[in-house]
């Protein structure tokens, strides 16, 4: 039998308020694991994620990361990645990631928060709108931004709006991307909330996306011309983000905080 560190912790959580923000679930490994482990692992730690690592011996990086849904592998998850740093940075300043699909991610220290080095999304054209409309239940634009995963993002009117919205989840399963509504904040320092819907993914609506911000902040730059942007993330949990821009770049900013400790035995 094995036995696994296990750090549950909450990424984008906000200092003020425990239980906030969106758990992931980090488990360092020496080796990998066969997939099929991996994911019958994030399973059963019905988790909207859990990271992956195992030391990486180049100098271009200290770990190698690799997330899990409770039903699949994703190509970039921010939370996970927040969370596995905050696991595993030590006393050094930065920890840095080799992806499979987004590069090298480095996570830095910024006082009480950490920031995710992370590529930010480019927009590009669709023709998935119809169908994720009729799944929002909004007649409204569509926007795709293509990151390492398909991000749609769909503007709406009012905070209010995003936060009432009562979409077909069953339908939205079949739209194979994250599905995000956002709108500007009416909340003070604060300029724009979202929802996000990865049903795709085996997650109806995901409390804090990280990876969802790589395209939440490039629209929300574009529409501003803001290169700073404190974001809310408007699930049942709710989070609390940071977006700077830096040309092709996003640095995402937010707190994390460990809630349980323990082994997993496999």
């Amino acid at each position: 039998m094995k036995r696994i560190p296990f750090t549950q912790v909450d990424a984008f959580t906000d200092r003020t308020s425990r239980l906030t923000g969106n758990p992931a679930a980090v488990m360092p490994l020496k080796e990998w694991l066969r997939d099929e482990h991996l994911r019958k692992i994030a399973e059963e730690n019905n988790l909207s994620e859990t990271a992956f690592t195992v030391p990486w011996h180049d100098d271009d990086a200290d770990y190698h990361l690799r997330w899990f849904t409770p039903t699949t592998e994703v190509a970039l998850c921010g939370h996970a990645t927040l969370a596995a740093a905050h696991v595993l940075i030590g006393e050094r300043e930065a920890v840095r990631f080799k992806t499979n699909h987004a590069g090298i991610l480095t996570v830095r220290r910024n006082g009480e928060h950490l920031v995710i080095d992370m590529p930010l999304a480019k927009h590009e054209q669709t023709d998935l709108g119809t169908a994720t409309l009729a799944a929002l239940g909004v007649d409204a634009e569509l926007h795709l931004y293509q990151g390492p995963e398909p991000l749609l993002i769909v503007p709406l009117e009012d905070e209010t709006t995003v936060r009432g919205l009562k979409p077909d989840f069953a339908a939205l399963r079949h739209i194979e991307a994250l599905v995000m509504i956002t709108a500007p904040s009416s909340m003070p320092n604060v300029d724009f909330v979202s929802r996000v819907f990865a049903g795709a993914y085996g997650i109806d609506e995901d409390p804090v996306t990280g990876s969802a911000h790589a395209g939440l902040a490039a629209y929300w730059t574009e529409q501003t011309g803001k290169t700073r942007l404190n974001a809310f993330q408007a699930s049942r949990r709710g989070g609390r983000l940071t977006c700077m821009v830096e040309g092709d770049r996003l640095h995402l900013m937010g707190r994390a905080m460990t809630v349980i400790e323990g082994e997993f035995f496999f």
